[in-house]
């Protein structure tokens, strides 16, 4: 039997027994043309990336729990040896994160884990970054602490796992004291917890933006401490940030440098000074 053919009746097979429509296999399509002899794939490696997308379907049936290796009286089909590449993985683990599908991303995963002697986990960055995140969604915060803290990342991958490693040790405190962190205590939280060096480059950073970034903004609020909805996407991306990001901060900026200013003429009026301090204009908004 022709590989091609022996992965159609597992397809036709499985769909049948649960049910499923094309949708769950939406990772890995199905395939309808026969392998070229001179094609550089093993001619096994689609029915194997098929047999793959089954497992991982097959723990979203609702009856899964129930039957983990069939339903009903009708057992599932026998599916052939996995053998995967470590960039076949990554590149399933790439489509699911961009996807935001987490809970198929745990699937897959589990899935891979299921290979005896496999060691794919630790191979690509993309799959190391995949089991963070889901690490990270299940509430997993010690794994996902030794997958940060014990490998090394790109700069790429830095953003996204950063923002994990906070968050997670921010829940972990807000959970620890039975109430939300305020400011001072994510400041506090942050500096027991410094950011490992496996998902950070060197740079100091103050309050998660880093420095040359917070000096842009402040050259932009020199200038305009009210931008309009363009002049805040063209600076969000020069800095990286996104839009709101760049409004919380002008909006910020803008209540310190109005509290000082009002501090300032307390001060100037209960010791009879003259003077006053910079203060930003009044929004156009409500001079109107």
């Amino acid at each position: 039997m022709k590989p091609v053919e022996f992965e159609h009746i597992i397809g036709d097979r499985i769909r049948s027994i649960h049910g499923w429509d094309n949708s769950n296999w939406a990772i890995i399509p199905t395939t309808t043309t026969a392998v070229s002899p001179s094609s550089t794939s093993p001619p096994s490696a689609v029915a194997q990336l098929q047999a793959a997308a089954a497992v991982a379907a097959a723990a979203s049936n609702p009856l899964s729990h129930l039957f983990p290796y069939g339903v009903g009286l009708f057992p599932m089909p026998p599916l052939p040896a996995l053998n995967f590449s470590s960039e076949q993985v990554a590149k399933v683990c790439e489509a699911l994160e961009e996807s935001g599908d987490i809970d198929r991303l745990g699937r897959f995963l589990w899935s891979i884990t299921a290979m005896p002697g496999s060691n794919l986990l630790t191979q690509h960055e993309s799959i190391l970054r995949a089991r963070a995140l889901v690490a990270f969604h299940l509430g997993n915060y010690r794994e996902l602490y030794h997958l940060l803290e014990n490998h090394k990342y790109t700069r790429d991958s830095h953003a996204k796992l950063q923002a994990m490693w906070m968050e997670a040790h921010y829940q972990e405190a807000e959970k620890l004291r039975g109430r939300p962190l305020g400011p001072v205590d994510k400041y506090r939280v942050r500096k027991k917890y410094p950011l490992p060096r496996t998902i950070w480059d060197g740079e100091q950073k103050t309050h998660c933006f880093k420095e040359r970034t917070r000096s842009l903004l402040r050259e932009w609020y020199l200038q305009d401490p009210y931008p309009n909805p363009a002049k805040k996407r063209e600076l969000a991306q020069a800095t990286g940030l996104t839009p709101t990001q760049v409004g919380n901060w002008f909006k910020n900026r803008r209540q310190r440098d109005r509290a000082a200013a009002a501090k300032n003429r307390m001060s100037s009026q209960q010791y009879g000074l003259s003077g006053g301090s910079y203060s930003p204009p009044s929004s156009p908004e409500s001079s109107s």
